[in-house]
Parts: C-alpha cells; structure tokens; sequence
C-alpha cells in the first residue's frame, strides 16, 4: 500500500497542477472523513486517506489486497482523471469567454469613439500603399478626414458602400485613394495592363464642374501612382475626347449623358470595367439622372450575372441622403452598405449661422447691401443664392447699380461662361468677390467661399445644407447669413432649432412644416373636444345619481312620516328645479342665486345644450317657459 500510494502521488502530479492537487487533498477530509476507530500502525494508510473507498476492512489479506488494487487503483485514476479533465476544462472555457468579452467590449468602445472621433492618426493605418502616400504628401495632406477613416478601409476590402459626408469633407480622397490603389494591385497580381476604349474604374458626376474638380484630383495622385485618366463630359467637344479615349486608359470621369454618348459610338467598351462611382448620388437619383443611370448600369449587371465574371464594385458618395434617395439606391444595389459620418445633416461646427428676420415693410435688397458692404469691405468672397433664375438676375441688376463687381451662375449661362465666371471668383486678384448664383452652385463645387448669403431662403433643409457646404469646408471658418421673409419663417424656425439642439436637418421642408403644424393643431382640438365630452358625460352621471338618491331619499321619508312636510315635495319638485333653473341661468343679470345642489344641475346643463350647438335663442325661449 505504501509504494502504490507514492505511485498515485506521482501520476497524480503529473496528470494535474499543483493548485489542483491541494485542492482535491483538502476537500478529501471532509468529504471522506477518517474512521473513529483507532487504525492498526500502517502509516502508507493512513496518509493516502483512499480507504474509504474501497469496501475492505483493516484485516484485508496481503492476497485480497493484490487483487483488490487495481480496481482501486482504476476507480482512483478515472475519479481523478474526470476530475483534471473539468478543472482543465474551466480553465480554457474561461479565457475564452473573457477574451470575447473582452474583445466585445473594446469593440463597443471603438464604435462609440468612431461616433465621437472616427479619426485615425495618419494614412499609413489605412492600408495605403507607398504610392499613393507619396501623392498624399506632394498634396500636403497628412492626416485623414472621419469619412476618409471610414470609407478608404472599406473601398480596399472590396465592398460596395455608400459614403455619406457633409460637403468639404474630403469624399473624393476617400474613394479615389483605394481605387487607385486596387488598380495597381491588378496590375501586379494579374498582369492587368492600360488598353484603349477599355477603362476600368468610372466616375460618374451630375456637373461639368465636379468632373473637372474628380479630374484634377485623380491627376495629381496620378504623378506618383502612374495610371492614366481621361474627362468626357457634356458642354465640350466630341473631338478631343475622342481621341483621348483613343489612347490607353484606366478611369474616365464623366456625366452620365456623355458617357452614353461615347459608349454608344463604340469609343468605349464595357468590358474591363470593374470599379463604378456616383459622385452626389442624390442628386444623380433626385434631378432626373436616374434613367441614364439605370441604362449605363443594365451592361454590367448583365455581364456580372453570367458565370465566372468577377463582377464589379460600387461606390456611391452623397453629402445628403434623403429616406426617398435611399430606398431607390437600396432597391438599385441591392446589399450595399451605407457607411455616415456622424456630421451627415447637421450644420458645420466650424460655420456660424445667422438668422435675420424681415418684416413685411422693409426693402430685402437694402437688407442685402447692409449684409454685404462689412463683408466685402473685409476682403471675403460672397456667394449670394437665390432661388429662380428672375431673382438671381434682379440681385445682379440691383448689385450692379450699386458698384458691387458680381459675376452669375445659373442655369442659363453657358458652360463655358460659366467655367470663365467661376475662374474669375475664384482669382486672387480679386476682381468679382461675389457670386450671385442658383442652387446649380450648391454642389459639387470646391469653392474656398467666406460667406454664404441666401437671399431667397430654401424651400427644404437638405438644400440649405447643401448651400452652406459652399463654405468652411475642411475645417475652415465660414459665416452663412439668411434673409428670412415672412413666408419662410416657419422652416427657418425649425432649422435654427434643429441647429441648436445639434439635431439631424433631414427631410424638412416648408411643406413639411405646415403639415406638422397642422396635424398638431388637429390634433389639439380633437383631444380638447374629448375632454369636453369626458366632462360633460361624468356631469350626466353625477346628475343621475344625485336624482336617484334624492327621489330615493323622498320616499323613504314619505315612508315614515307620510303627514310631514317633505311628503308634499316629490309633487311639486319638478317645477321647483325648472324655477331654479332660471334663477341660475339669470345671475349674470345679478339676480338670487339658487342652492347649490340646483346650481350644479343647472351648470350641467347648459354646458350640455352649449355643447351640442344650441342657440341662445332656443334658451330664452326655455327659461321662458320655465318661468
């Protein structure tokens, strides 16, 4: 027994830990206590502590016991066996559990601090190459925007999003950084090579002048990423772009009507494009771009749908994102994943907003001169937006008069007038500080702007969001003023509330607004007719039920004393409460008033006969009759 002891002692060391092993020694005691009787001197025995385990008895032969031992020593070795195998099991479920738990928690953790500051450190932690770092640098550019954070990891891995931004928050980097990128991975993983007419990443843009702003971005990354681009879009001439189409590409920029129009003469093919960008998605759905969209998009799906094609990769940016916009883009891509800032729709931090009141009586161009003359004489440039093209000429005409150099952008200017308007606005020299301009200027436009005035307030938010994106755009200061008629009042409350509380601007409108409006109005006079009614049917009640308690406490009394006095009212009470009645009703005259048991009655029912429209008249006529 002595030897077999020290050889459990051993296997048990070497089959558990340490910590184990004194934990099953010191539970042993007590879960299998030693016998009160005295044992015979054999210490082996008595310091295993086993014994009790085994049915024998202390006057076990030397033959029992070798053939008793290895079922001891089995049962022994299973029980201990079990044992290590749940402590072992604790032991690794546990760091398991606590690593999920853990790591669940820095999760949440991330996600709250890329809500309150989704910002990283620097480009390298993105994923970007060396290549397009060096583009970066050249650009002075060194740390990412948060929508730069959020969309550049996401366009590298591959997936379709939409990237939702306020405007100047740099959403052309942030799309066009990770495709240039994968274009360069193509070309070293799978031998992919510039061919003619067959580009494979397209940026699709509503305006001639965002195509121009995407164009000049994709040529400076291109110094250093060495891929060719090529702009093709409306108001230039055929000619020129089809030559360079002609030539190899990697990436056109276009609108989408002249896109088609090259793809229809066959100078450019669908078949290697692999990468698709609509940049002001929203606009391309909401102002009539949707059709040319859907007929540049039938190709691909096509193509993606057969056997063995790798398909192609969606990118859609939007400084708004209307629940409409959205649902026609979720029903067009369908699984794309929509990834927003936590500036979408809320005003700039950077830009103050006033609000100037105007009363029906003062002039609002004069209104206009008094806002512009400080600006101006500070040396800022003014973008003035109106809402038709009849008041951006007025403020032109007015602004003019008065000595004010001011160039036009609208929809009836020309293109190219337009591109020699903005070059001029945009000159340090400083020839025209203002611009007098339609909503076609409130997208897609890098303007470096001081302060935007709306001279016409916008029907909707989303408009003047996209209005007061013209200014403190990437971090800047800017100032956005706006003349606020009487008309306007109710949406230019509404914003300005928004804009305090930091509260999304989506979807309000002056339509909107007056439905709101309307609806809580409605909703006022319903439940204050249903309070009329709660009280007038609780009057009903409490007057049924002092009737009942009083002809009940008549013939009660009638009962006991039938020669009493109070046996002679139950006749005579009708009259007697109509009487009072018009006692109550002729108090405003200053006459007697009644008891107070006739006072409420009578109150109850005129509130009654006024709430079911009766006339005074028809009263007269009652009290009346009563008296």
């Amino acid at each position: 027994m002595g030897g077999t002891g020290r050889a459990l002692l051993n296997l048990s060391l070497t089959s558990s830990s340490t910590s184990s092993l004194r934990f099953s020694f010191s539970l042993l005691p007590s879960r299998f206590p030693f016998p009160t009787k005295p044992l015979l001197p054999h210490p082996p025995r008595v310091l295993l502590g086993f014994r009790p385990l085994c049915s024998t008895t202390t006057t076990t032969t030397t033959a029992e016991e070798s053939l008793i031992q290895p079922i001891k020593h089995s049962i022994l070795l299973e029980r201990l066996r079990l044992r290590h195998l749940k402590e072992s099991a604790k032991l690794t479920i546990e760091p398991k559990q606590l690593t999920q738990k853990f790591r669940a928690e820095v999760d949440d953790d991330g996600v709250k601090k890329s809500k309150k500051k989704a910002v990283a450190s620097s480009f390298e932690e993105l994923g970007l190459s060396e290549e397009v770092m060096g583009a970066l640098g050249e650009m002075g550019i060194e740390v990412p925007t948060e929508i730069q954070s959020i969309g550049i990891p996401a366009v590298i891995e591959g997936k379709s999003v939409v990237l939702g931004s306020h405007t100047g928050s740099g959403k052309t980097l942030a799309y066009m950084l990770p495709i240039v990128q994968l274009l360069r991975q193509e070309e070293e993983l799978h031998g992919m090579h510039m061919k003619p007419r067959r580009p494979r990443a397209v940026v699709l843009c509503p305006t001639r002048e965002l195509c121009e702003q995407v164009f000049r971005v994709a040529k400076s990354i291109s110094h250093h990423a060495r891929f060719r681009s090529t702009m093709v879009s409306g108001g230039g001439r055929l000619r020129p772009q089809e030559d360079s189409l002609g030539g190899p590409i990697d990436m056109i920029v276009g609108t989408p009507g002249r896109v088609l129009q090259h793809i229809e003469e066959g100078n450019v093919v669908y078949g290697d494009i692999r990468y698709l960008v609509l940049d002001e998605a929203d606009t391309m759905f909401d102002r009539g771009f949707g059709p040319d969209i859907r007929k540049f998009l039938a190709p691909l799906k096509n193509r993606a749908s057969k056997p063995g094609d790798e398909g192609f990769q969606t990118v859609l940016v939007t400084a708004t994102m209307t629940k409409a916009v959205q649902k026609l883009v979720d029903e067009e891509f369908q699984g794309i994943q929509h990834l927003r800032t936590s500036t979408l729709h809320k005003k700039i931090a950077s830009a103050r907003h006033d609000f100037i009141k105007l009363s029906g009586s003062e002039n609002k161009l004069e209104a206009l001169l008094q806002v512009l003359e400080p600006s101006l004489a500070k040396g800022n440039r003014v973008m003035v937006f109106c809402n038709t093209l009849n008041s951006s000429r007025a403020v032109d005409h007015f602004l003019s008069e008065n000595q004010f150099s001011t160039v036009n952008y609208h929809g009836e200017v020309p293109a190219e007038q337009r591109v020699e308007n903005l070059a001029k606005f945009k000159s340090d020299e400083g020839d025209c500080p203002t611009l007098v301009c339609t909503d076609l200027a409130a997208r897609g436009l890098d303007l470096d702007v001081d302060h935007v005035v709306m001279f016409d307030f916008p029907k909707n938010s989303i408009d003047y969001l996209h209005r007061t994106g013209r200014t403190a755009r990437m971090g800047a200061k800017g100032k956005v003023t706006s003349l606020v008629a009487k008309k306007d009042l109710l949406l230019a409350a509404r914003i300005e509330e928004a804009m305090m509380k930091n509260e999304s601007l989506e979807a309000l409108s002056v339509d909107g607004v007056k439905r709101d409006i309307a609806r809580s109005r409605i909703t006022e006079q319903k439940d204050k007719r249903e309070k009329l009614v709660k009280v007038s049917n609780s009057r009903g009640k409490a007057k049924a039920s002092t009737g009942k308690s009083s002809s009940v406490g008549r013939k009660t009394d009638s009962k006991k004393s039938p020669g009493a006095k109070s046996g002679k009212v139950p006749a005579k009470s009708k009259p007697k409460i109509a009487i009072k009645v018009s006692k109550r009703v002729s108090t405003s005259t200053g006459k007697k008033r009644g008891d107070s048991r006739s006072s409420s009655i009578s109150t109850s029912k005129l509130n009654v006969v006024g709430f079911r429209g009766r006339s005074s008249s028809s009263s007269k006529n009652a009290n009346v009759r009563a008296g």
